[in-house]
């Protein structure tokens, strides 16, 4: 496909690096140090100029282009690049990245008599669903939802004591795995295994395990994790998506605080959510999360604006006793460090939006496609049609190719943890994990 990208900030280039593989992607950038670096580390066209002028759009070939995403730093650009697209070439599907809450309630701007957008991500609201999901399972460092969530593929952390580790795979259902749990992959030293029966799981790495969504507490268990829901949450930053974050939290009956240092914003927050308490004060301040009892929480948020300190407050929440810690971190080329510190639970706004994206720059077959965390490999959800190659033969017989894997099949409302003498069937929803490398060589076996 042809695909343009407006902006190479954190969510452009990202999403122009997972892109460019299988499509032809044009980059419209205007800070010549970032298309420097773009130019130094993908292959992909970039244009220097503004996505908000229609001769760059011209000049990008947007009249053949299957996809515009607007990423760009300013609401504005966006919104107007995707007025020029829709006059210059109104057949490509138009993706736009709008942070300003209040554009997003005027719903008529983003109609088809006007700019006719296909999707508009909000960063804020993806990263606080990101948070949700994680909230759901605690103890996961990440949590993926398939088929409406029937599905869960679940990242955890493999620590010392965990009860499976140094067990083979094949031996594992000994331990209480069973047909509707699956070790889908593992991430050891930065690299990914998908595993075999006779790979091992051992201290430090993470492991992608496909589950029922019933099955979710059976799963953290079986890994040493604690299932107890949370009842107590301090959220650190009353921004955006703290105060999202908070509403969310009283509508789930969680005893909430959040803390923030800006007088403004206390009062706005204080105004707006009923049950959380507001506190004003800064939240590095190690007094202030010792009087705030941080260790009788089940989990510290921190998602103020920068990212040093949302690290800052994570670790002394931590030394502080606290059970469990989530930590904002907008620069995406910090969360590998950043998970070498010891903060294990992260989110990022770009990560969240590229994944809401992802799903509207696959073929028509994809309902859904979602990055892993370091961007090892993708999960996607496809649909298995009648001369699909998928279908009507064991998944033993399919010679998948080396680096990708069947984790689930769901047929009507049943989900389905695949052996090698399982079938597909035309109309089963098909759930494949693989590494980037090995995505291209999969699409002939579903279009």
């Amino acid at each position: 496909m042809n695909i343009i990208i407006i902006g190479a900030g954190e969510v452009g280039y990202h999403l122009a690096g997972k892109l460019s593989k299988d499509n032809d992607i044009v980059l419209i950038e205007e800070n010549v140090n970032k298309i420097k670096h773009v130019s130094e580390n993908l292959d992909v066209k970039v244009i220097h100029g503004s996505g908000s002028n229609p001769a760059t759009l011209q000049e990008a070939d947007i009249e053949s282009a299957d996809i515009l995403v607007a990423t760009a730093d300013k609401d504005e650009i966006n919104m107007v690049a995707c007025l020029f697209a829709n006059i210059l070439s109104p057949r490509t599907i138009k993706i736009a990245r709008i942070r300003n809450s209040e554009f997003i309630k005027y719903k008529e701007i983003f109609s088809s008599d006007l700019l006719n957008i296909d999707l508009i991500i909000n960063p804020e609201l993806e990263v606080v669903k990101t948070i949700l999901r994680l909230l759901e399972a605690p103890g996961a460092l990440d949590i993926i939802d398939f088929a409406e969530g029937m599905v869960k593929l679940i990242g955890i952390k493999v620590h010392p004591i965990c009860p499976v580790s140094g067990i083979k795979l094949r031996d594992l259902e000994k331990r209480g795995l069973n047909q509707d749990i699956l070790i889908a992959a593992i991430i050891r030293n930065n690299q990914l295994i998908i595993p075999t029966g006779e790979d091992k799981v051992i201290s430090g790495d993470i492991v992608y395990v496909v589950s029922k969504k019933e099955k979710v507490p059976q799963t953290l268990a079986l890994f040493g994790k604690r299932t107890e829901s949370i009842s107590k949450a301090l959220i650190v930053g009353g921004g955006k998506i703290g105060g999202i974050l908070a509403s969310e939290l009283e509508k789930r009956h969680i005893q909430t605080k959040i803390i923030e240092k800006d007088q403004t914003k206390c009062a706005h927050l204080a105004e707006k959510l009923e049950k959380t308490i507001v506190l004003e004060g800064n939240g590095t301040d190690h007094t202030i999360l010792k009087e705030e009892n941080v260790q009788d929480m089940d989990i510290v948020i921190a998602v103020t604006g920068q990212d040093d300190q949302n690290v800052l407050i994570s670790l002394l929440a931590q030394n502080l006793g606290a059970k469990r810690t989530l930590t904002l971190i907008n620069n995406t080329t910090y969360l590998p460090l950043v998970s070498a510190i010891g903060l294990e639970i992260t989110v990022s706004p770009a990560l969240s939006a590229i994944s809401a994206m992802l799903r509207y720059v696959r073929k028509e077959k994809v309902l859904s496609v979602m990055p892993l965390k370091g961007e090892y490999a993708e999960a996607m959800e496809v649909i298995a049609t009648e001369d699909s190659q998928l279908v009507k033969r064991p998944l033993w017989n399919l010679a998948f190719p080396k680096g990708a894997i069947i984790v689930a099949i769901v047929r009507d409302k049943d989900v389905i943890i695949p052996s090698g003498r399982s079938v597909i069937a035309p109309g089963d929803r098909v759930i494949i994990f693989s590494s980037m490398d090995t995505l291209t060589k999969l699409e002939k076996f579903w279009c």
